[in-house]
């Protein structure tokens, strides 16, 4: 039965591709994203098409290169005013001109400094490194297929990025990055992959599924979502085609991020489960069926692979995965991702927080309740132990809040930590060293000075997801002179023999030099750091 809609002003039915109207600011894009599981529902099959299975690609040959050895830049300035990519034919006009092409230059050195801004000190006779291992933050990896998407509200900004250009790549970006990370430790072994949140778009089960999958490994992992697309004819030349996922040769440990349990990393769940598995859009999805996959309305082929997962469901699922990437019996039964690990044969801990609300809204929250549960008995552990702790959570110290969203009806929540308060707690305790974070989408540095404490450092890391699409390889030094050194590093990865991520890499940064997207590379004495910090006793 067919029925009339009103349409808003810019966007298109099914079939017919959404355009801003010239002169028309769009409005600010809405935060976030659904996680999502189940990996042999992500993606149906035509029931007469035998599966095949897809040719591994060849492993990277060498160490890939670190930011202090080379850096990678855009050969193109950011266009003023901007060109919006989610237009088929400006985002290939802008291909075509070189706006996603990159250039090689110097690398950038580590920048040294220290909590009280004195020079850095001599190191010591004996300097012993006591682990290496990756911040993986961001990925926000999405179904850009899903009716539950919000892409007619992205804009120019650095808060706007309803859409990217490169999300439908964005699987493919990801297998990219875990082949590099492997490569990595191929030449310069790492302990572990720690993931920064935010690693699926909006909570849907077949986003974590996909997601998963990537990290632990499978012979076949398929990003499609609704219709069984092949925009390219042919095997492993387009982002929907399957392809096989190498994992990661070394563990990885799981950090709640907000778009990990909320619908665009805003919204609660139970209000957005029918518009995730339905078969309309009203806030703009892509039609991967049309040529360039443009951003329509309308009906969409429906899909309950994109369920959206609640957060007890989640933890379940990761649990479940391999080693269960950190979450165990206890975490499941707390219902968040509170939970420590130490690094063999250091006296490094890293203890994970989970500062996403259920309730709505994209800042962090803790609550006195989690401090009194977890995480003062967890400090006050590792202060009996003598270990040193590194904290990481989604959320940095100045994104945390009180929960008050009021586009979600989300109300403060009692007993939610400020900023301030959260920097005191931390600062009782001198054993800390580093606080690790992502969400921002960029690289930066910030000395946390509690009034009366412990002063330690704030580490953020940019997003897989946009420009400059970076990771960051941490180092934790006892230098032998009565301090640590914290060596934090950008790395590039890597598309040698795939063609499909490296054009999702032109995409991403297409979608900064179009004036869309923003850098994340922050300060440059924020990308390439060596934070100094006196040895706890």
């Amino acid at each position: 039965m067919s029925q009339t809609r009103a349409v808003r002003p810019g966007t298109a039915e099914r079939g017919r591709p959404f355009r801003p109207l010239p002169g028309r600011a769009r409005r600010a894009r809405a935060a976030a994203s659904f996680l999502f599981l189940a990996f042999a529902a992500c993606a149906p099959e035509d029931a007469a098409a035998p599966l095949y299975a897809p040719t591994p690609l060849p492993p990277l040959d060498g160490a890939p290169p670190l930011s202090t050895e080379r850096t990678l830049t855009p050969l193109s300035a950011v266009l003023d005013p901007p060109r919006n990519p989610a237009v088929p034919e400006e985002i290939e006009e802008l291909l075509a001109a070189g706006y996603g092409e990159l250039g090689i230059a110097p690398g950038q050195p580590l920048v040294p400094a220290t909590l009280d801004g004195a020079p850095a000190p001599p190191r010591g006779p004996a300097p012993r490194l006591l682990t290496r291992f990756v911040h993986l933050a961001d990925t926000q990896l999405a179904d850009d297929e899903s009716p539950a998407r919000l892409a007619v509200f992205d804009s120019p900004g650095p808060f706007a990025s309803a859409f990217r250009p490169q999300e439908g790549h964005e699987c493919r970006i990801l297998n990219a990055a875990v082949r590099t990370i492997n490569a990595l430790h191929r030449s310069t072994p790492i302990d572990f992959v720690l993931l920064g949140g935010d690693n699926a778009d909006s909570a849907q089960t077949n986003e974590i599924s996909w997601f998963m999958a990537i990290l632990d490994g499978a012979e076949r992992v398929e990003c499609d979502s609704g219709a069984d697309d092949d925009p390219v004819q042919g095997p492993d030349n387009d982002p929907k085609d399957p392809f096989f996922a190498e994992g990661l040769a070394v563990p990885w440990r799981w950090v709640t991020g907000n778009h990990d349990v909320l619908h665009q990393g805003s919204f609660p769940v139970d209000d957005r489960e029918a518009l995730a598995i339905g078969s309309l859009s009203d806030g703009g999805t892509r039609d991967w069926s049309l040529p360039g996959a443009p951003v329509i309305t309308g009906e969409v082929v429906p899909d309950p692979g994109r369920a959206l997962l609640r957060r007890p469901a989640l933890l379940d699922r990761v649990a479940a995965a391999g080693d269960g990437h950190g979450i165990g019996p206890d975490e499941r039964a707390y219902g968040k991702a509170f939970y420590t690990f130490d690094v063999e044969d250091t006296p490094v801990r890293v203890v994970v927080l989970d500062t996403a609300s259920e309730a709505g809204g994209p800042t962090g929250v803790i609550l006195e309740e989690d401090v009194e549960r977890f995480i003062r008995p967890a400090l006050d552990r590792a202060k009996s132990e003598r270990k040193w702790v590194i904290l990481t959570s989604h959320h940095g110290s100045r994104l945390l809040g009180d929960g008050a969203f009021s586009p979600a009806g989300a109300a403060a929540q009692p007993g939610a930590l400020s900023a301030e308060a959260w920097r005191a707690l931390v600062g009782e305790y001198d054993n800390v060293l580093l606080h690790l974070a992502g969400h921002t989408h960029e690289h930066r540095v910030t000395r946390a000075e509690p009034a009366g404490g412990h002063a330690y450092w704030e580490l953020e890391t940019s997003a897989l997801a946009d420009y400059p699409s970076q990771l960051r390889v941490l180092e934790i030094w006892d230098e032998d002179n009565g301090f640590v050194a914290i060596r934090g590093v950008a790395l590039d990865y890597a598309v040698d023999g795939d063609p499909v991520a490296e054009e999702g890499r032109r995409r991403a940064i297409v979608d900064f030099t179009s004036g869309f997207g923003s850098d994340g590379s922050g300060d440059p004495a924020w990308r390439n750091v060596e934070l100094w910090i006196e040895r706890p006793d």
